[in-house]
């Protein structure tokens, strides 16, 4: 039986200061909308600056899922990995 004073926790966790459930995020500003991607064009690929951190005014390419619009905030958990650029040929 394990004794009632000691509260329940695990092995290296303090429990008077809890985790928070998300990662740590960098603020980047959208500057372009460079089109639309996927295979229902359901991704839109943008251009973003970096506002903050390590890479601060490194400007990426990323795709984004869902609306969004120029001077539009992402908040990136990376900032290392570009996406590729969009093909521009059509299909014929």
């Amino acid at each position: 039986m394990a004794p009632k004073n000691k509260q329940n926790t695990k092995k290296g966790q303090d429990s008077s200061k809890e985790r928070g459930l998300f990662t740590d995020a960098v603020p980047a500003r959208v500057e372009e909308v460079s089109g639309r991607t996927g295979t229902r064009g359901e991704v839109i690929q943008v251009r973003c600056k970096v506002l903050e951190g390590r890479d601060a005014n490194k400007i990426l390419s990323r795709n984004v899922r869902g609306p969004i619009r120029v001077k539009d905030i992402l908040m990136l958990r990376e900032t290392e990995i570009e996406a590729r650029k969009l093909n521009r040929k059509g299909k014929r």
